[in-house]
């Protein structure tokens, strides 16, 4: 920046740059948050600057005495050793949104166009939306005029409540599809709170307010892993559960195997009686279920810090789960496969033996070392071998 006498293009460059440009600022100005006038310094020279550039100081006044909008430029009266009394621009001064705005030139007023045309169906629907619009403008200027449109007419649509025993996609809606509202479920939220007093934020979102059925999240894989427990899951090799109905509905088998990873859940071998449920990784949360205190449970994880921590937590919720090729004798006999663990856990209060304990402090000291062994990393034929060997013990 020009240390004196600023000519009004940088000037108009750093109100572009310092408020036209930054959302915040400018949603401020917008919502009357940051108060005008906006005043620029230009740089009043001394004495010395003055002689040093004579040129540009006849410049540099003589460009502000052409601004457009004389009243926006504010001087003052110095004396020049040199040159005598003279009359020098100080500042600048912008008293409003639409003075800067002009100040700023036409892609700015297009801009403010483009915002006053996407506000024009929201306030024919409700003109108090108008400072919820105006907070939000900068969502609103991603949506096309015909979008805000659409969105007109889907608020009043939208009630506490209606979409009770369906999902959010479901709701019953015309004229509109349910990916609009996804997409612009945030925006839709704002306006909603701005119509009904905050109380969609109050319920806690607008798929609450709305009483839809939630979506699920957290998903795992489940394989039976002979065929009489295929048979009872429909015949499917596969299948996706998420979290919620594998807490609620007890899967067949006697024993159900858990797998901490994804693609280790498809090398599985055929195992009699037995279904598995994989993928999961750290989300053991599910194993809280209380159906499975009637199975017979065997975990497989990584043979790592955090592996053995999974396996502690899932010792809270089911101490009768047993851990399969997570020792120190798989460990030892596939180290050569192993690895540094960048980031050990803390070793957990409860749930493993005295013998897992022992391990975990090998694992995080690299006693042996090394701090982590994939379950990936062990060959298909020592698996298989295990966890047979695990599936024909009678369960007790």
């Amino acid at each position: 920046m020009r240390e004196w006498g600023r000519l009004p293009q940088e000037v108009i460059e750093e109100l572009r740059r310092v408020e036209w440009d930054h959302p915040g600022r400018l949603r401020d100005r917008l919502s009357g948050e940051r108060r005008f006038p906006i005043k620029q310094l230009l740089g009043l020279p001394t004495g010395s600057q003055a002689l040093s550039d004579i040129g540009h100081f006849h410049d540099y006044v003589a460009a502000w005495r052409q601004w457009p909008n004389p009243h926006q430029v504010i001087w003052t009266s110095r004396q020049f050793r040199q040159l005598g009394t003279c009359d020098v621009p100080e500042r600048l001064e912008i008293g409003s949104i639409q003075a800067l705005i002009e100040v700023l030139g036409s892609l700015a007023i297009e801009r403010s166009a483009g915002w006053a045309a996407r506000m024009e169906p929201l306030l024919a629907l409700n003109k108090s939306l108008y400072p919820t619009l105006i907070k939000q403008i900068l969502e609103l200027e991603k949506l096309s005029v015909v979008e805000t449109q659409l969105l007109a007419h889907v608020l009043p649509q939208l009630r506490r409540g209606m979409g009770e025993g369906r999902y959010f996609r479901a709701l019953p809606l015309q004229g509109v599809d349910t990916k609009f509202l996804e997409v612009n479920q945030s925006l839709i939220t704002a306006l909603l709170d701005g119509l009904h007093e905050q109380q969609v934020s109050s319920c806690g979102g607008l798929e609450q307010w709305l009483a839809c059925i939630p979506v699920p999240a957290n998903w795992f894989y489940v394989r039976p892993l002979c065929p009489q427990v295929r048979m009872q899951l429909a015949g499917f090799d596969v299948l996706r559960i998420p979290l919620e109905q594998l807490l609620e509905h007890p899967l067949p088998g006697e024993r159900v195997l858990v797998v901490e990873n994804l693609q280790s859940g498809f090398g599985l071998p055929d195992m009699p009686g037995t279904v598995a449920v994989f993928g999961g990784g750290r989300n053991t949360v599910w194993l809280k279920a209380r159906w499975l205190k009637e199975k017979r449970i065997g975990y497989w994880g990584d043979l790592d810090t955090w592996g053995l921590k999974f396996l502690a937590d899932v010792r809270v919720m089911q101490p009768h789960a047993e851990a399969l090729m997570m020792d120190k004798s798989t460990l030892l006999a596939y180290r050569d496969r192993g690895v540094s663990e960048v980031r050990p856990a803390n070793l957990p209060e409860l749930g493993l033996s005295y013998a897992e304990t022992e391990l975990f402090e090998s694992l995080r000291s690299g006693e042996y070392g090394i701090g982590r062994l994939e379950q990936e990393r062990l060959s298909q034929d020592y698996v298989v071998d295990v966890l047979q060997s695990w599936a024909m013990m009678p369960c007790k």
